[in-house]
């Protein structure tokens, strides 16, 4: 997927024979600095840690959005508590064994604990800046962990980020061991000068689109 179109070259200070192969590598470079498949809206699938005191999870792809404007931004979810005793902490419940609740008392009798479950996505809270509430179980036992499948990104790429697009090119055309000319570029060849094409201010503009993930 292309953050320029043709029609947009000279808007952004490219020349209207510039390759569409070489926009469309350019953006590919983006995808790969900002750590996402894609900037526009996709489906992300994560599997993360709960706040154990909060009972929130975190979502590293901005802005949290939903597909059609109606239906949820978070489209399933999934939960499970740690798992009480083997290799599991006990941590998650009272140290004073007198104030586990009978409910606690019967997740760890039925083995409800390390088990994952589905809950309903219309019950989890989002909000702006990517954090998800969940509800409390029937148990009152914290969940410790979390599988959120979401869609987040922009409906079309933003103005900064067309810019970014425009500028690679321009680095990409200024760079002599690239043969811009071709009908057809090499995204792996092109992205072997990445480091040389993302110079200092294409960073900067794209750090805020940067996946919030670690690695």
């Amino acid at each position: 997927m292309s953050y320029l179109s043709p029609a947009e070259y000279a808007v952004y200070g490219l020349s209207a024979e510039t390759s569409d192969a070489l926009v469309a590598a350019a953006s590919g470079i983006i995808d790969a600095f900002c750590r996402r498949p894609s900037l526009l809206v996709t489906t992300y699938v994560e599997r993360v840690r709960v706040n154990r005191e909060r009972q929130t999870v975190r979502l590293t792809n901005l802005p949290v959005v939903s597909v059609d404007g109606v239906a949820p931004a978070v489209t399933a979810c999934r939960v499970r508590t740690r798992r009480m005793g083997g290799t599991y902490a006990t941590a998650l419940l009272p140290q004073n064994v007198y104030d586990i609740t009978p409910l606690q008392q019967a997740a760890q009798v039925f083995g409800l604990s390390g088990t994952w479950t589905s809950m309903d996505p219309a019950t989890v809270v989002v909000y702006a800046n990517g954090e998800v509430e969940l509800p409390p179980n029937l148990f009152g036992v914290p969940y410790d962990e979390a599988e959120v499948t979401y869609t987040a990104g922009f409906a079309a790429a933003p103005a900064p980020v067309k810019s970014a697009c425009a500028q690679i090119v321009r680095n990409a055309n200024a760079t002599p061991a690239l043969n811009v000319k071709k009908q057809s570029i090499d995204a792996m060849d092109l992205e072997y000068f990445g480091p040389s094409l993302l110079d200092d201010e294409v960073k900067r503009v794209l750090r805020p689109y940067l996946s919030a993930r670690l690695g």
